[in-house]
């Protein structure tokens, strides 16, 4: 990278790469992956199904409380330190869990896992530094940062369950958690940086205005710039009924994936499909979300992104009916490429549409004001689940209550347009508070 006309590749390439291999090691790090560990744990430590609901729950639970705090450290001073943190406080958990022999120890060691939040594709630590990079090209960026996922999964997910049944469960999440932790941390503390104006660049890679601020960690990232984006601050987003009806229909459709997410994979096992084969479907699962989550950042700098939302929720009701009727492996791999292409939606117009609509200079506090609310109603969905299938032996009273969740929260997000500034309202970049 240069300044004065000698660029080569603009920065912020380097941190969606950055965030692509972050996704990839991610995989290894109790996300899709933990529903291979629910069957093998349940069984040899004697807890039931609702148990690993409710340390999903804690885990989301423990990143509510506190991603307030961590979204305005992200727009005050980036991710590089909190990324570093959240793999090296994940990874010890996740180690950690090599060594439970009760439920409960399950269930605290993933509420420290979510203390600073890195919990897949919608983490506020790897989200944001895209959406802070890039303006015009936001949807491009986020489509390729997108791309770890699907790489990741390929090699983790099947690699998860190779290492289940050879090292066995205990000695198979100390490898994951080093390996993952082993790769995020030195990218993280290498390369990743706050915003492009701490490096004297403009978004995009646009060249820098005379004015342009630069390395004043006392201006959020904004300040300064002229660009065709609004800047609302959390005070001012939170008196919209967009933002409200934003997080409404996320939260209910966010409710009705944790209800299908981690108990799938044993559902599918209880129906007598081999483990190796399920660990494939699920492989498929993140691959298709990678691909929906490219296709439609791709899609979002033409379409409005309310519409793509919607259909990643109408996406995400199919699926979940494929899976409470799949009886066979070829309806197991429709449901669960079904359900990734949802699922890859969801998590990009959830990054994508607050950016959006809000702009990025307050980013980092904004989403921390939305993630408690739709952290808490998905962490309602795993243990309910779990107790619905102790006590009744099943899964699809919960999951056909999901299907109409989904497509509810489909026709509110389609019926939500970006906000709209009153006449008097003053200049969105003359709002900026100077102060995180």
């Amino acid at each position: 990278m240069g300044r004065r006309g000698k660029v080569t590749v603009f920065y912020g390439w380097v941190i969606v790469a950055v965030m692509a291999v972050t996704g990839a090691a991610s995989m290894a790090m109790g996300t899709l992956n933990f529903g291979l560990f629910v069957k093998p744990m349940g069984e040899d430590l004697g807890i039931g199904r609702a148990i690993f609901g409710w340390a999903q729950t804690t885990r989301q639970v423990a990143s509510a409380l506190t991603s307030p705090l961590v979204g305005a450290l992200i727009d005050r001073f980036g991710s590089r330190a909190l990324l570093a943190a959240a793999a090296v406080i994940t990874g010890g958990a996740l180690a950690a869990l090599g060594l439970v022999n009760d439920g409960w120890q399950l269930v605290a060691l993933f509420a420290v896992m979510g203390l600073v939040g890195m919990s897949g594709p919608g983490a506020l630590v790897t989200t944001v530094p895209v959406a802070k990079w890039f303006v015009r090209q936001r949807g491009r960026a986020m489509a390729f940062a997108s791309l770890g996922f699907p790489l990741g999964a390929v090699v983790f997910i099947p690699l998860t369950q190779v290492l289940i049944e050879r090292f066995g469960w205990r000695s198979a999440w100390v490898i994951l958690a080093v390996t993952g932790a082993g790769i995020i941390v030195p990218l993280s503390l290498a390369f990743v940086r706050r915003a492009p104006e701490d490096l004297g660049l403009m978004p995009d890679g646009g060249p820098p205005p005379p004015s342009a601020i630069t390395n004043d960690s006392d201006l959020p990232p904004v300040a300064s710039t002229a660009l065709p984006e609004q800047a609302w601050t959390p005070r001012e987003a939170l008196r919209t009924p967009t933002f409200w009806q934003l997080t409404v229909a996320f939260s209910i459709v966010m409710l009705a994936v944790s209800s299908v997410g981690i108990h799938r994979i044993p559902h599918f096992m209880d129906r007598g499909m081999d483990p190796r084969l399920v660990s494939y479907a699920t492989a498929l699962d993140a691959v298709a979300s990678g691909v929906s989550m490219f296709a439609m950042g791709m899609l979002v700098q033409r379409l409005p992104s309310r519409f793509l939302g919607a259909a990643g929720f109408a996406l995400l009701a199919v699926a979940t009916a494929l899976t409470t009727l799949a009886h066979t492996a070829s309806a197991m791999f429709l449901a669960m490429a079904t359900f990734g292409a949802g699922i890859g939606g969801l998590f990009l117009l959830q990054s994508y549409v607050w950016a959006d609509y809000f702009g990025r200079a307050h980013l980092g506090r904004i989403r921390g004001v939305v993630m408690p609310v739709t952290l808490l109603f998905s962490g309602i969905g795993a243990p309910l689940s779990g107790y619905i299938r102790d006590a009744t032996g099943t899964y699809t009273g919960m999951w056909i209550a999901g299907i109409a969740l989904c497509l509810t929260g489909a026709g509110l997000l389609a019926l939500t347009p970006p906000p709209r500034r009153a006449p008097s309202e003053s200049h969105p970049l003359e709002a900026v508070e100077h102060k995180a």
